[in-house]
């Protein structure tokens, strides 16, 4: 882990919430001057603390879409048979998060498709394939009621 005082955690708060934002206007947000928070903002790109920039976009203003969170159990536990399926969510492109979990499911897994005959589609392939699928839970997602996986955390202090 980086160590991070409090204006490299106050840069990834706002960074977090605006990533277009101007080098002056971050550097007035947190109370530094322009050039040590922006050598600051390169040690965190650099440590990969910071991974990219990208837009946050709807797609569903853009296409119809519908989103599906599925619970995945495999019948086998072995480092191959895992790695193996990783692989192969990596490689999906209906696949738009993916975490492997501990407790009661082996994965939960962010889907977004077209319409639900995609999705069959999709899940059906994945069977077909014998990734060694034990069991699976569908669900739809009808209203997302909050969405903020990259905002970073009030209570995260530093060190």
């Amino acid at each position: 882990m980086v160590k991070l005082d409090r204006f490299d955690l106050a840069i990834l708060r706002v960074l977090a919430r605006e990533g277009r934002i101007t080098k002056s206007r971050l550097a007035e947000l947190i109370h530094l001057t322009v050039s040590p928070t922006w050598e600051r903002v390169q040690r965190l790109e650099a440590a990969g603390v910071i991974r990219g920039y990208r837009a946050d976009i709807d797609w569903s203003g853009v296409v119809q879409v519908s989103r599906i969170v599925v619970e995945i159990t495999l019948a086998r536990h072995t480092a191959h048979d895992m790695q193996r399926f990783e692989s192969r969510l990596r490689e999906a492109p209906e696949v738009v998060q993916c975490h492997a979990t501990g407790g009661g499911v082996d994965y939960i897994v962010h889907v977004l498709a077209r319409d639900i005959d995609h999705y069959q589609r999709f899940i059906d392939d994945l069977l077909m394939a014998d990734f060694g699928i034990e069991r699976y839970f569908t669900y739809i997602v009808t209203k997302v009621v909050k969405d903020q996986r990259d905002a970073a955390p009030d209570w995260v202090d530093a060190d």
